[in-house]
């Protein structure tokens, strides 16, 4: 029976792209599934700060750090998982991840203290979600295409969008209704049932060259062997000309200002929206409205980093909307401008999850894009998303405000945007 099944995938996976669907399609509407089910939870976490922040009366800095442990778990964990995805197929680093996410947000709900908060959300949900997030899924779609690999990867991100749009909505409704620990306890449910179902059946292969396709669908020539024969072997990938390699480290600061800018609106947009007097629902609402326009922009950008001449005039326009959106947020006296903020501030950060690993594909190749993505993520999370939270929450505690990081924000997104167009292309095909 085993040995039957393994024949029927092998002839399915071997079909020209004029037959029956693609199985790269499969990966990408899986890697979809995941990003709207990871990303939905992670982004959530500012609906709970202001909760536990009213029950416990711990500083906005002390809450803050569990955001920031997470990251940099996250970037860390982001290194290994995208090493193994460059030797091995995804489904069962997802399923493992899935786990561990799980079991953190469950902890979460028991926590009562800020060494709970951050062993929970912090350790767990940023480890394992490293394993089951963009590095994992944008990396194996990257393998399965390159003439649509913009276009794929664009539609994969897009659930990082809805996930926003859906879970930050309900989790603040069931906060809000019942209390952030049985938002915890539900959020870990979900993700628990759907993360291992999506991970069992559609993420168990890793590339289309072992099944006698190119990427997009396209056979072998007649006259060519198989790159990557099924017995396994497969030519290890080296990190070290990437390091050497100075675009490497102009995307890393780049990513590192952009990410750090997304996380401290994340987590504290929501609690800037209250105090500047705007409804629970409507501030919660907002960062969801974030996660639509997100998910319009993943596509068009996606879709324009396969029609430009370089996808670094993608990047460069997505910081730049991503900056105007921060000066309106710097502006909001109500939610008329909250919306506005969201949509400039949405849109172009839409742009991150599929210009970045289309840039690192189109640079260094695709063979190395798990490693170096998870490298790439490494610097920009760990650093970049890390100190967004925290720094966001030192303002607030020294100010009572968050207006001037949000003009630090403007400053620094702007200076990206110029910075970003320096990058040098590929003088080989990527």
């Amino acid at each position: 029976m085993l040995k039957a099944n393994k024949i029927f995938f092998h002839r399915a996976m071997s079909i020209h792209r004029s037959g029956p669907v693609f199985w790269g399609w499969y990966v990408v509407f899986s890697s979809f599934v995941m990003l709207t089910l990871i990303y939905g939870a992670r982004y959530s976490f500012g609906v709970f700060v202001k909760p536990m922040f009213a029950e416990y009366n711990w500083p906005m800095t002390v809450i803050s750090l569990a955001a920031s442990i997470n990251l940099v778990m996250y970037a860390s964990g982001g290194v290994f998982a995208g090493w193994l995805l460059d030797r091995v197929a995804p489904k069962w680093i997802t399923t493992v991840s899935v786990l561990l996410t799980t079991a953190g947000f469950i902890a979460a709900s028991f926590v009562k203290s800020p060494l709970g908060l951050y062993l929970s959300y912090g350790v767990l949900v940023g480890i394992g979600s490293a394993g089951s997030g963009a590095v994992a899924c944008t990396a194996s779609i990257g393998k399965w295409f390159v003439k649509k690999r913009g276009i794929a990867i664009g539609i994969a991100a897009m659930g990082i969008g809805l996930g926003t749009l859906i879970m930050a909505p309900l989790s603040g409704y069931i906060v809000k209704s019942f209390g952030w620990r049985v938002g915890f306890l539900c959020i870990g449910a979900l993700t628990c049932v759907v993360g291992i179902v999506t991970s069992q059946i559609f993420m168990g292969k890793d590339h289309p060259e072992r099944y006698g396709l190119q990427p997009d669908g396209e056979p072998l020539p007649p006259n060519q062997s198989n790159p990557h024969p099924h017995d396994g072997t497969v030519e290890k990938p080296s990190l070290k000309p990437i390091l050497a390699d100075p675009r490497f480290w102009l995307l890393a600061v780049c990513n590192i200002f952009a990410v750090m800018t997304v996380m401290m609106t994340f987590v504290h947009q929501v609690a800037y929206a209250i105090n500047s007097g705007i409804d629970k629902l409507e501030a919660a609402a907002a960062l969801g409205f974030i996660g639509i326009m997100g998910s319009g922009g993943k596509f068009f950008f996606g879709w324009l980093c396969d029609r430009i001449r370089d996808a670094k005039y993608s990047a460069a326009l997505g910081f730049l909307l991503m900056a105007v959106g921060m000066f309106l947020l710097y502006r909001t006296t109500n939610v008329f401008m909250l919306y506005w903020f969201a949509l400039f501030y949405g849109f172009g950060y839409g742009s991150l999850a599929p210009v970045t690993p289309y840039l690192i594909s189109d640079r260094f190749g695709r063979q190395v894009l798990g490693a170096t993505y998870g490298l790439l993520t490494f610097f920009s999370t760990g650093i970049g998303g890390a100190l967004g939270p925290i720094l966001g929450g030192f303002i607030f505690d020294k100010t009572g405000s968050y207006k001037s990081g949000w003009i630090m924000n403007t400053v620094f997104l702007l200076m990206i945007s110029l910075l970003i167009l320096a990058l040098k292309p590929n003088p080989k095909e990527g």
